[in-house]
């Protein structure tokens, strides 16, 4: 077991009076985290962009809302926070090699015109993934590196169910690594 402590804060930084655990502890503690893998693509005029993103998370069924970050860093960053709506899709493991396409850095992640179509309003869609939902874009709220948003799901398709015992699974990155989830990791 590791333990850090937090570094001293610096002097009127932000209004925050706390100290903040250094970075590389930070990343450590969620290393052991899973995480459930989504793409997340948007187009707000300027060309389609996709990123991978495990922090897509379920807010509320009634209004559905959903939120996710976004690292500045990211190239796809800009379309995506400027963007109206944005579609999430929700993967198995599947579509591990979407997943991989939305985490790699410098690859044009729509160069194959047969693996992505554009839904009726606009946003660029990924082929045969296991879900994706159509959201409006509702909130935006910056946090450290990353921005925050809330979406409301307004469209939806499921082209495969996760089936106890079949072959598939949910797909989670967890220790900088994908997994499959399923019955042979099941706890009773």
């Amino acid at each position: 077991m590791t333990s850090a402590a937090a570094a001293p804060s610096p002097e009127g930084s932000k209004g925050n009076q706390f100290d903040s655990l250094p970075a590389d502890a930070f990343k450590e503690l969620f290393r052991g985290h899973p995480g459930g893998v989504a793409v997340i693509t948007a187009d707000d005029g300027t060309g389609p962009v996709a990123l991978t993103a495990t922090s897509v998370a379920s807010v509320s069924a009634d209004p559905p809302l959903l939120v996710f970050s976004v690292s500045a860093l990211s190239s796809a960053a800009p379309v995506i926070t400027n963007a109206d709506t944005v579609v999430v899709h929700l993967l198995d493991a599947d579509d591990l090699h979407l997943a991989r396409l939305g985490a790699t850095s410098g690859v044009d992640r729509f160069a194959d015109r047969t693996a992505w179509t554009r839904l009726t309003t606009g946003e660029p869609v990924y082929n045969g993934v296991r879900a994706w939902v159509r959201c409006a874009v509702i909130s935006r709220m910056d946090a450290g590196g990353s921005t925050v948003i809330a979406a409301h799901a307004i469209g939806a398709s499921i082209e495969r169910d996760i089936e106890p015992g079949q072959p598939g699974g949910a797909l989670v990155y967890h220790n900088r690594t994908w997994h499959r989830l399923g019955e042979h990791s099941r706890l009773d």
